[in-house]
């Protein structure tokens, strides 16, 4: 029953105070909803971005052709022609732990289709590029290894290139022109949104790669290639396997400079979550900052507080109170002075967080996690905050207490 006494002669001593009370917990309210602010904008921003990587497709590898130097120049990945039809065919065909290969070749050009026309992205690609990438159609097919075979003239488009040039009518069974090769359209994709780096997902038509490279393009590299592993626990040893594999067909040296380079989708997802990682733990140091300025002034009103209730403790010292009940009244004024701005500081950080999004139309996410920590680090900043001014209030001698004035 002690304890609760204690517990109500201390929220009693509060509410005597109640400006100061309010001014003594603004700091951790705004240490505290500067900490949950940051963390939901930033960790909202990550999660995003894992979307953007996760909507690449599942489970998937992606091989860029490499570097060569030329007179002593390095020019960099992506200069050199270094893949070929029979790198992915070798892949899809000796490695056990890959369960689709799509070979791709790009171009960028002007596709035109009656009087309409519009710049876009054409991939050549297998019949297997939708099962690496996750990506539906929502009307008619995609194209058959039939098709690939004879290099035929059809084409599966995005949904930004039915809004540009068939924005009224079903392009099904439509013709568009790509370069002066006329191609049918028998696919239509779902609509996909933007990619990590903010491209248009949408914005593109898939053909056949036999098609992209003896008819559009006429050229006899590939720009990347796509690979699907088995599981994402298989991604590892897969990705090792086509190094090895590649090495060997491409006749380098097992240490020596390689022209070709293998990314999972774990590396591009930390790549592109590095940034909001570094913003999002600047943020959490400064907010900390704040944090540990709301501890200094809770620290620094309850030596005040003992200062003025000197006479006030003498008495209850000499009525019986023990240096103990006295420590633990200050405690737990300093606690609850820490747990309620914590409280509200949890509940403010959320609403910034809720209207940042609103009005910037940003994603937030709120880890639950963080409102734990946050809320433990407010009730330990004020037993910290709280410990020397009711350890100096409990040794105070009940004598010259009572003589203050």
């Amino acid at each position: 029953m002690r304890i609760f006494a204690t517990l109500r002669t201390a929220l009693r001593a509060l509410r005597r105070n109640k400006m100061r009370t309010v001014l003594t917990m603004l700091g951790m309210i705004i240490g505290v909803g500067a900490v949950i602010a940051s963390v939901s904008i930033t960790s909202g921003a990550k999660e995003q971005v894992e979307q953007q990587i996760a909507s690449l497709g599942e489970n998937m590898l992606l091989i860029f052709p490499g570097s060569f130097s030329s007179s002593g120049a390095r020019l960099g990945w992506g200069n050199w022609h270094s893949l070929r039809l029979d790198d992915a065919l070798a892949i899809q065909s000796q490695l056990q732990g890959v369960t689709a290969v799509s070979p791709e070749n790009r171009t960028r050009t002007q596709v035109i289709s009656g009087n309409q026309n519009w710049n876009t992205m054409i991939q050549g690609e297998s019949p297997e590029y939708l099962q690496i990438r996750q990506w539906p159609l929502v009307g008619g097919e995609m194209f058959d290894n039939q098709q690939v075979r004879t290099a035929a003239k059809v084409c599966v488009i995005g949904q930004t290139i039915v809004k540009e040039l068939f924005p009224n009518e079903d392009p099904l069974g439509k013709m568009v022109r790509i370069r002066d090769v006329p191609c049918q359209i028998i696919g239509v994709l779902k609509a996909k949104g933007l990619s990590p780096m903010g491209s248009d997902q949408d914005d593109v038509v898939l053909v056949p790669y036999t098609t992209e490279l003896k008819r559009i393009n006429r050229e006899d590299w590939l720009d990347t290639i796509l690979v699907q592993a088995v599981s994402q626990a298989a991604m590892p040893i897969v990705q090792q396997e086509i190094t090895s594999l590649l090495v060997q067909r491409h006749q380098l040296k097992p240490e020596g400079p390689r022209d070709f380079i293998v990314r999972s989708q774990e590396d591009i997802a930390q790549a592109a979550t590095a940034t909001a990682t570094v913003m999002g733990g600047l943020l959490a140091g400064i907010a900390a900052v704040s944090l540990f300025v709301g501890g200094i002034g809770i620290m620094n009103i309850m030596l005040v507080s003992v200062t003025e209730r000197t006479r006030e403790i003498g008495i209850r010292m000499a009525v019986g109170a023990r240096g103990g009940d006295v420590l633990v009244q200050f405690l737990i004024e300093a606690v609850t002075l820490s747990i309620i701005g914590g409280g509200i500081g949890i509940a403010s950080g959320m609403g910034i967080s809720r209207l940042v999004a609103s009005i910037t139309h940003w994603p937030t996410l709120t880890p639950v996690l963080w409102i734990i920590i946050a809320a433990l680090s407010s009730a330990i900043i004020g037993v910290i905050s709280g410990f020397y001014p009711a350890w100096k209030a409990s040794k105070l001698d009940p004598i010259e207490a009572l003589r203050y004035e």
